[in-house]
């Protein structure tokens, strides 16, 4: 099985390991974390990543530039914004995003 690749984009490091412990949990999802936009913009160059995660913390300003930022490297590429709650919510909004 293709394992989905989830990149985590957040600006609190505590939330951002638990984002990357959460992702890693399920066998069909490889899930990696950054809080630097441009470690971020590396690894959708580099990897085949199949969406992203924006946290809470990031401005609206510097969302607007990341998403820009994203979308210029990677034009397909699915973005959507989590800013919380449990493991369940986390899985719907995924499968949602990815239309499972």
């Amino acid at each position: 099985m293709k394992k989905l690749i989830i990149l985590y984009i957040g600006r609190n490091q505590e939330i951002t390991d638990t984002m990357n412990r959460l992702l890693n949990a399920r066998e069909e999802w490889e899930g990696i974390t950054t809080c630097l936009d441009e470690e971020a913009l590396v690894m959708v160059k580099d990897t085949p990543i199949n969406l992203v995660l924006l946290g809470n913390g990031i401005s609206a300003a510097a969302e607007k530039k990341l998403r820009a930022d994203l979308i210029r490297v990677r034009p397909a590429l699915k973005i959507i914004q989590h800013y919380g709650g449990g493991s369940g919510l986390l899985y719907s909004e995924i499968m949602a995003a990815m239309g499972s």
